[in-house]
């Protein structure tokens, strides 16, 4: 069997910037650090950093009087910031800087009298934050039906933002039917979209139609993971979501000639070493070929409090 590794793949800057936070909090305050909401979204990522000190908790009620706390990746709304200010918490933002992006661009636009249409996934932690950084919140659609749903009054101006672990392709549809029914929208440029999410599923993309089983690592609530899976499905290949190497099923191997092996964002590349030593277990026979992509050499600075932990 060939198994094909498809790059990029796994950490993007924005899950790696926040592990490093989480690492470097650890390092100068000394734990317990807490965190609200999950880093990123991957278990192994979360409990390593658990084991290190770190607490993780869904509300900010949660956090003892004087600790220090740190927002996750995905971002938090006005609101979850002004209770931490009420409470004087020492808060560390981990905030993907391509999510604060989006965030500014929202109330950008809100200030200058337009609505604000959001496309994304309802209940995301990103969704929920950017919502309610947004004045006066905004319209959420999904889908390209969502948006002749839509129900704007006589809008001065329209404008949309995109949740950013949607991909060009993701968007595509959505952004076709906005234009379609408000000729005047305006939105974000191609560099505004997440590169990391982009370039694996174009990765992903160009290798899927000659495997004949499509494997990504990541958990079951990370967007970008989900999607991955679904490109795999698109393009006529099974594909499979897994959280790690033990949840692979020796049947799927069955027939397979050749499997591609990727991961979401927030996937530790120890997890996909992990999942090849399995499929070679499996298949001793088996060789393993790294197929390039686009290169990324993208990196964020952690926030000044940090830099000199």
């Amino acid at each position: 069997m060939r198994i094909k590794l498809v790059n990029p793949r796994g950490f993007c800057a924005g899950v790696e910037r926040a592990i490093q936070i989480v690492e470097r909090a650890l390092e100068k305050f000394g734990p317990p650090v807490y965190v609200r909401h999950e880093i990123v979204h991957n278990r192994r990522v979360v409990e390593a950093l658990r084991d290190k000190g770190a607490v993780f908790v869904e509300s900010l009620a949660e956090v003892p009087e004087g600790a220090p706390t740190i927002f996750s990746a995905h971002g938090v709304s006005r609101a979850v910031e002004d209770e931490a200010a009420r409470r004087d918490l020492p808060v560390i933002d981990a905030t993907c800087p391509l999510v604060s992006k989006v965030h500014n661009e929202g109330r950008r636009h809100a200030l200058e009298g337009r609505q604000v249409v959001l496309i994304g996934h309802d209940g995301h932690p990103e969704v929920e934050g950017t919502r309610g950084r947004v004045p006066g919140g905004v319209h959420l659609v999904t889908r390209p039906a969502d948006v002749e749903a839509l129900e704007l009054g006589e809008p001065a101006g329209v404008a949309f933002i995109t949740q950013t672990t949607l991909s060009v392709d993701d968007t595509r549809a959505v952004i076709e039917a906005l234009r379609r029914r408000f000729p005047a929208i305006v939105g974000p440029g191609l560099d505004d979209i997440c590169y990391a999410t982009q370039n694996r599923q174009q990765a992903l993309r160009a290798v899927a139609a000659s495997v004949d089983l499509v494997l990504v690592v990541g958990a079951a609530n990370s967007s970008n993971s989900n999607r991955l899976r679904e490109i795999g499905f698109e393009t006529g290949v099974p594909s499979r979501l897994v959280a790690d190497a033990q949840a692979i099923d020796p049947a799927w191997l069955d027939g397979v000639e050749a499997v591609a092996v990727t991961a979401g964002a927030s996937a530790p590349e120890e997890s996909v070493a992990e999942v090849v030593d399995r499929l070679r277990a499996l298949r001793p026979a088996s060789t393993v070929e790294e197929v390039q992509g686009v290169p990324e050499d993208i990196h964020f600075k952690l926030p000044s409090t940090l830099s000199e932990a």
